[in-house]
């Protein structure tokens, strides 16, 4: 077959559809995908970090002026009344030479709204039926997928789903997010995939939101990877304690949403939560080292599908860390939104301190703070994957 490339990426002429379609061709040393373009092409020459003056780069980027923050600055809004913890206080708030105040999180542009409508907290209808099983993968760290994992949990939860999380990742961190005790020695996830312990009994409630439901991961499943290797149906174990404990919940208290957070790896624990999941959400941070990788993770979905279930689709792409500030962060979004189509939300997450804020008190920036652009992001997002699953459905 003649691979025909597109695009300063070197990604190929043809683009996936409904029906995941890995790239093929040689593959590109360090990015993975083929073709020889170089970063001087796709950023447009100079990788500048300074802001782009071209307000084409941006104008299809969700919450694009002014929700670029810096990680190292803290912020200093205080929380929202209700009792709950206040944020870390402000430092000594940056000023122009004007001497104007420069807030770190500013209202969301009404001119970058993409028009999705909010999900009303009051429903708890919606467009399909069943369970909707969705695994958040992405071998690489640091993209955002854990974080974006809980808080479109949270914000689906929020909007009237039952939703549950299903933290496959040693380290905890959806975990700890949802204040879910995970800590050695708690019955968890390990005990689901090596013991046959039964699902019911290691789900519990987030205590933030109602209808959030966590099965946590105790730092014993770091050692789960081998000990799954002489295990009966080793990569099934994941799908078969979910087909058991979904079927097992009573009429009207269904679970409609799974959201499975894999470890930054492709060993046996992701290929577990693939088998399990009938659609793949993928965070791709707005970097260019976001994407190296990502070919062979498209490739081992490619053979998921193959030989273990040919149920499971990339669905949804996620852009994270979008920085309004850097033309490098338009250029990639740009980039993934020609390639994958129409399974890019239009929704991009900014960076956000309030995000990195709110695992520190055990909650997601949903309920940590509902007004920051870093919440009302993750919000739209959880909204417009309804959306696009009801006009699916």
């Amino acid at each position: 077959m003649t691979t025909t490339h597109h695009g300063a990426l070197g990604w190929p002429g043809t683009r996936p559809t409904s029906s995941f379609d890995a790239p093929s061709g040689a593959a590109r040393t360090g990015l993975g995908w083929p073709g020889s373009a170089s970063l001087d092409t796709l950023v447009g020459g100079d990788v500048s970090r300074e802001t782009s003056t071209e307000e084409g780069h941006v104008a299809d980027i969700a919450h694009s002026d002014g929700a670029a923050e810096d990680e190292n600055t803290s912020e200093g809004d205080h929380r929202p009344a209700g009792g709950q913890p206040a944020a870390p206080e402000r430092g000594a708030a940056l000023q122009s030479s004007g001497g104007a105040d420069v807030s770190r999180e500013t209202e969301v542009s009404r001119e970058t709204s993409t028009g999705i409508a909010q999900p009303d907290p009051t429903a708890r209808t919606h467009g399909w039926t069943g369970t909707r099983i969705l695994t958040v993968a992405n071998q690489k760290g640091g993209v955002g997928k854990t974080t974006s994992t809980v808080n479109i949990a949270a914000a689906m939860a929020e909007a009237g789903l039952r939703v549950l999380v299903v933290d496959m990742d040693p380290q905890g961190n959806a975990s700890t997010a949802l204040s879910i005790p995970h800590q050695s020695g708690t019955t968890g996830i390990y005990d689901v995939l090596i013991d046959g312990v039964p699902l019911e009994e290691v789900v519990r409630e987030s205590p933030h939101v109602p209808g959030l439901l966590g099965a946590p991961a105790t730092i014993d499943l770091a050692g789960a990877e081998i000990e799954l290797v002489p295990l009966v149906a080793r990569e099934h174990r994941l799908r078969r304690a979910l087909d058991v404990y979904l079927s097992s919940r009573a009429e009207g208290d269904e679970i409609d949403l799974v959201l499975i957070d894999c470890p930054p790896s492709l060993g046996l624990l992701t290929v577990n939560a693939f088998v399990a999941a009938r659609e793949v959400l993928i965070p791709i941070q707005c970097e260019y080292y976001a994407l190296e990788g990502l070919s062979q993770l498209l490739k081992n979905v490619e053979l998921i599908q193959q030989h273990l279930n040919a149920e499971l689709e990339v669905s949804t792409i996620l852009l994270t860390m979008y920085d309004a500030r850097t033309r490098l962060s338009a250029d990639v979004a740009a980039q993934v939104r020609e390639y994958f189509g129409p399974r890019v939300l239009r929704a991009a997450i900014p960076r956000s301190v309030r995000i990195s804020e709110a695992p520190s008190h055990g909650e997601t920036v949903i309920t940590y703070d509902p007004t920051s652009t870093g919440a009302l992001s993750y919000v739209e997002a959880a909204a417009e994957m309804r959306q696009l699953q009801e006009v699916s459905a």
